[in-house]
């Protein structure tokens, strides 16, 4: 039996192909994929711009589908609707042992490290693979991402009523400004994207927008008392934002950096100190994360139809990836269906 899988071969090159089913290994699941999101990463892998890959690579990572085979002994039965922890954690590391499988010394990212879920079939290993139990396939689809901001706003500990500013309103920057609202943070987002911001304001009903740009930094001092902000998370990629975001936190504030980019970051060191702020890295998720995103969907405090803006058959997505990547299309989270 064969199956469709969309490969990237090369940078700017995406492929439709088919290949035969695989067949699942000792304590592997054999997954029927149903959903899968499209994130910043397999933009980046068809721009050619992600540092932890090589060619060529199926990606995709945020995916949710049905189980057709599970290994003896599994809770898992064919049929379960799943999702999946697609950061596949070796578990005996320094990390895994100290219960940071998120930043596993030998993790396997699905769609970087190894093959992903742009086919109609996937085998994954079974402890990485979960029930997904009263939410939809399109909800499930999207935890991924939104695990990454609640995996950030819990690294920086928001508490109720803290000022927190979320620079940058793509997915990531929505999911921790979600989180951190949810936390009690008063939380303000900004963008230099009008639309983005939009979304921000009206859907997560957060306190304040800001447009990036010539301004913003007295806006948000305004916003503040002078202050500035309890936490800062960054977003954006941008490794100029980055840096000016230090400028941003308060004395004794947290500076949360969640985008990855190939540069190197400086920052003033004696401003560093005064402030004695507190510089964090937040990586991936685990799945303490997964699970806090899903009781949140089952609350029904995650404006999913709001965030899934775009949508196209597997079989299509050659042909609509390279717009999706253009601003002009307003996309936030775009998912496949298999």
């Amino acid at each position: 039996m064969s199956m469709d899988v969309v490969i990237c071969s090369e940078p700017g090159r995406l492929v439709l192909e088919r290949r035969p089913v695989p067949e699942p290994g000792p304590n592997e699941v054999l997954l029927r994929v149903r959903r899968v999101g499209v994130c910043g990463t397999d933009m980046h892998i068809f721009r050619g711009t992600q540092p932890y890959l090589s060619y060529p690579r199926v990606m995709g990572h945020e995916l949710a589908g049905e189980v057709v085979k599970a290994p003896s002994g599994s809770e898992l039965v064919p049929g379960d609707p799943v999702y999946v922890m697609p950061y596949l954690s070796c578990g005996v590391c320094a990390a895994c042992r100290k219960g940071k499988s998120n930043c596993c010394m030998a993790i396997q990212v699905l769609g970087v490290h190894r093959d992903g879920a742009m086919a109609e079939y996937l085998c994954v290993p079974a402890p990485f693979v979960r029930k997904a139990e009263g939410i939809s396939l399109d909800a499930a689809a999207m935890i991924e991402f939104l695990a990454i901001g609640a995996h950030a706003v819990r690294r920086a500990a928001v508490r109720p009523d803290q000022s927190v500013l979320v620079v940058g309103a793509g997915p990531i920057g929505i999911a921790a400004a979600l989180f951190a609202g949810l936390e009690g943070g008063i939380v303000t987002v900004m963008d230099s994207r009008r639309d983005r911001l939009e979304v921000a304001r009206d859907r997560l009903k957060v306190a304040h927008v800001v447009v990036a740009g010539d301004g913003a930094a007295a806006e948000l001092s305004g916003l503040t008392g002078g202050d500035f902000y309890d936490v800062v998370f960054d977003a954006t990629g941008n490794p100029g934002a980055m840096e000016a975001g230090f400028a941003h936190v308060a004395h004794g504030g947290v500076y949360v950096l969640i985008s990855i980019v190939n540069a190197d970051i400086r920052f003033n060191d004696p401003e560093f100190h005064r402030r004695e702020m507190t510089l964090m890295g937040s990586r991936n998720a685990t799945l303490e994360d997964f699970e806090t995103v899903v009781a949140a969907m089952r609350r029904g405090d995650v404006p999913i139809g709001a965030l899934n803006t775009h949508a196209a058959a597997l079989s299509d997505l050659p042909d609509v990836l390279e717009s999706w990547m253009d601003p002009a299309a307003g996309v936030i989270k775009a998912i496949v269906t298999c």
